[in-house]
């Protein structure tokens, strides 16, 4: 009787035990902190990571050096792009655009600028990966599917005919041969071989026949003085001619006199070009306006 244990005896741990198990919690707590390590190594070696944090740090310095516009509302006309327009300036027209001319063209690209912006922000531009010009354009197809322009009044038509009739006049025109340009002693060869009936054959072949010229864009082409000579010349005779590019040898072949167009006999053909003007000139107002909500600068 005296070797049994009371309930109580029985349900105590000995103070040895009470350590072990002290002891195998530490054990246990190490063991998680070597399983996170070797995760957390793992993780790091992740090729989907290391791109995570290659892409954070590539935006990062892209919004630092290419922050977003602060104003949409602000067009800039270049210096480069004034140049572009210089460059690209039709070459059938004066070597260089007039300050007016270039104004013009410069005028264009800033109300094209406009409807493309105004059409990105009405997302007509989605799905459709393409150039500005293009988004442009469809802004300009929405704007005239808006207007409506009733037929002109004989009254609003021969005002605008009396305004616009050059552009229904036949004019003056010339059919003429010349030479390519070069200085006056070598053309004046050219003059006395032709004369003699011994070009060359290559003189020939540059020889060119230039036919039924409208006699009002010989000054841009050649010079005032060439077209007054020309126009002065004989027909059938070749002469020697001076032009802004150099010396020629030029023969006027024909000389066909222009003729005043009646607005009974281009009705038609003028409505339907008033109608055609009145449509871009609404369009264009329309442009204007919305121009209005926008700064347009040109760098000094």
């Amino acid at each position: 009787m005296s070797t049994s244990a009371t309930p109580v005896e029985a349900q105590s741990f000995p103070p040895s035990r009470t350590g072990s198990l002290a002891a195998g919690g530490d054990v246990v707590s190490g063991a998680e902190k070597r399983s996170l390590a070797s995760t957390l190594a793992r993780f790091l070696r992740e090729p989907l990571l290391h791109f995570t944090l290659l892409s954070a740090i590539i935006f990062g310095i892209d919004a630092v050096l290419h922050p977003p516009a602060k104003d949409e509302k602000v067009i800039i006309v270049t210096k480069t792009m004034r140049q572009s327009f210089i460059d690209n300036f039709d070459e059938d027209k004066e070597r260089t655009p007039s300050e007016a001319q270039l104004q013009k063209m410069i005028d264009s690209w800033v109300a094209s600028e406009i409807l493309y912006r105004e059409g990105k922000a009405l997302a007509v531009d989605r799905g459709d990966e393409t150039i500005r010009d293009r988004i442009a354009y469809k802004m300009q197809l929405l704007i005239f599917d808006q207007i409506r322009v009733a037929r002109p009044s004989d009254e609003q038509l021969r005002v605008w005919f009396a305004e616009n009739h050059t552009r229904f006049d036949e004019p003056e025109r010339v059919s003429f041969y010349i030479t390519p340009p070069t200085d006056q002693a070598t053309a004046q060869r050219q003059l006395d071989d032709i004369v003699g009936q011994r070009e060359s054959e290559e003189l020939q072949h540059l020889t060119r026949a230039i036919l039924a010229r409208p006699v009002a864009s010989l000054t841009a082409s050649f010079g005032e003085d060439f077209r007054d000579q020309l126009l002065a010349m004989p027909e059938g005779e070749w002469k020697l001619l001076q032009s802004k590019d150099g010396w020629h040898v030029a023969r006027l072949d024909s000389r066909r006199p222009g003729n005043l167009a009646s607005l009974d006999k281009v009705r038609d053909e003028a409505a339907r070009i008033w109608h055609t003007d009145e449509t871009r000139k609404l369009a264009w107002e329309a442009v204007t306006r919305l121009k209005a909500s926008y700064q347009v600068r040109y760098e000094p």
